[in-house]
């Protein structure tokens, strides 16, 4: 499962790029998505590898990313106590491992928002101009999640 990011803007944006991003469900900056590894998926993330960042997501990180940033439409909070009742599961950890399966996706669940609204992340970027491992774009595999734990 990958963890997609994006931290680069629109400015001096192709219209198709653009079109991409909101495909992948990343209109803002510091927004998380997360995608099963599939073709499409790898190809729409490659064409945009210019404004995101991506790698693999621990299961650990994905289920810290869902307590911390989790949230119904209508941004409100998803308590432990109340996630039984939207998504049937009864922790995050559970729910955290049937995503990383791809046993359920979070557009299952139509109360629950698809995007993780993350923080600029403590001590910042590198770069948001050059590839990892020089600067923050594109692919950077396990790190993404050293990242994601920055950003929560």
């Amino acid at each position: 499962m990958f963890a997609v990011v994006r931290i680069r803007g629109n400015v001096d944006m192709r219209k198709d790029f653009e079109d991409t991003l909101q495909m992948l469900r990343l209109k803002d900056n510091n927004n998380c998505a997360i995608f099963s590894e599939t073709a499409d998926a790898k190809g729409m993330i490659e064409k945009v590898k210019d404004w995101v960042t991506y790698g693999e997501i621990s299961k650990e990180t994905l289920t810290k990313v869902l307590e911390r940033r989790l949230r119904m439409k209508g941004n409100e909070r998803i308590e432990e106590k109340k996630l039984k009742d939207v998504t049937g599961f009864d922790s995050y950890e559970k729910l955290a491992d049937a995503l990383i399966h791809a046993k359920v996706k979070l557009k299952d669940f139509k109360k629950i928002q698809q995007i993780f609204r993350l923080t600029p992340p403590s001590k910042g970027f590198k770069s948001v101009k050059d590839n990892y491992p020089k600067g923050d774009l594109g692919y950077r595999g396990k790190e993404i999640n050293e990242l994601l734990e920055r950003m929560i």
